[in-house]
């Protein structure tokens, strides 16, 4: 135990990323190959790069695998129940508004359990940043068939193949009124951090997919190799199309997956309905509350 409380203060004062991170949790639970792990860094190098006054950031998630990294986060961290991260940040958003919100989460707690909040969270614009790492199954609790898994894709649940329709997340987040949408895989790493960026930059509901296909359960139950197979695959496998009809851009078991951003545009948030509408009705009665500004240092 001392060694690896050692090695991790060791690593706390040479890594980079070591202030976002809560290095004596290292090293953490995720399987060798996991996407996961690259897609934290990922975030934590767009926080670094845009300035992000981290007293005014924090980070929640749910239930699952990618739900550890509100454990491993050295920031203000929620983790929530299962399928509940999205109406928990919605709350702290609105109670306070100065705050940069994100909720990074799996697809099976997102948008299988969750997935009411999702879509009610993206019609509404609530100012918050989702991202959403799909790994194609239930990873933490033994490989049952998800709301993405691929059609024809086994699992622990489907042991002959999927039959059920998956959902088409960046579609499903745009139709609700997302204001921007992208998709990316664990291993863009360059790509991905410019999309954490630039919806750092934006207000309104965000989303980033990000495609980290589980490296044990899931690369095991399919005879897929090992979970860097996986993942090279995907990327090798990708085609680049920024403004896609998100129609157009469903995932088909082992084929071509578009990746990009599909959405990016402006429109007031919930918060700004909400001034605007008391404003007209109350006029000068009418306090909001206060806040303190942005999140990002100027």
């Amino acid at each position: 135990m001392s060694e690896v409380i050692e090695r991790a203060e060791a690593l706390a004062e040479e890594h980079p990323v070591a202030p976002y991170l809560r290095m004596d949790r290292i090293p953490h639970i995720w399987c060798p190959t996991c996407g996961i792990g690259t897609v934290v860094k990922c975030f934590v190098t767009a926080l670094e790069e845009s300035k992000v006054d981290l007293d005014k950031t924090s980070i929640v998630s749910g239930i699952g695998c990618t739900g550890r990294v509100a454990g491993y986060m050295n920031l203000d961290a929620f983790h929530s129940t299962h399928g509940r991260a999205i109406p928990f940040a919605t709350g702290l958003k609105l109670g306070r508004p100065e705050l940069f919100v994100t909720v990074f989460s799996g697809d099976g707690d997102l948008s299988g359990i969750g997935g009411n909040h999702f879509i009610h969270a993206a019609r509404r614009n609530m100012d918050i940043l989702v991202v959403l790492v799909n790994n194609f199954i239930y990873g933490m609790t033994g490989g049952q068939n998800a709301p993405t898994t691929p059609l024809g894709a086994k699992s622990s649940t489907m042991p002959f193949g999927n039959f059920e329709r998956p959902f088409n997340l960046p579609h499903l987040a745009a139709t609700c009124g997302a204001v921007y949408v992208a998709r990316w895989t664990s291993l863009h790493i360059r790509r991905l951090t410019k999309s954490f960026k630039e919806a750092i930059g934006r207000k309104g509901f965000r989303f980033i997919e990000v495609i980290a296909p589980c490296s044990t359960l899931y690369a095991r139950l399919n005879k897929l190799g090992t979970g860097f197979n996986l993942m090279q695959f995907y990327h090798d496998s990708t085609e680049i199309r920024h403004g896609a009809d998100t129609r157009d851009v469903g995932i088909d078991y082992q084929d071509e997956i578009i990746c990009g951003k599909f959405v990016d545009e402006q429109r007031p948030t919930f918060l700004d309905m909400m001034h605007d509408q008391y404003r007209r009705t109350l006029g000068d009665k009418y306090v909001p509350m206060p806040q303190e500004g942005g999140h990002i240092h100027e």
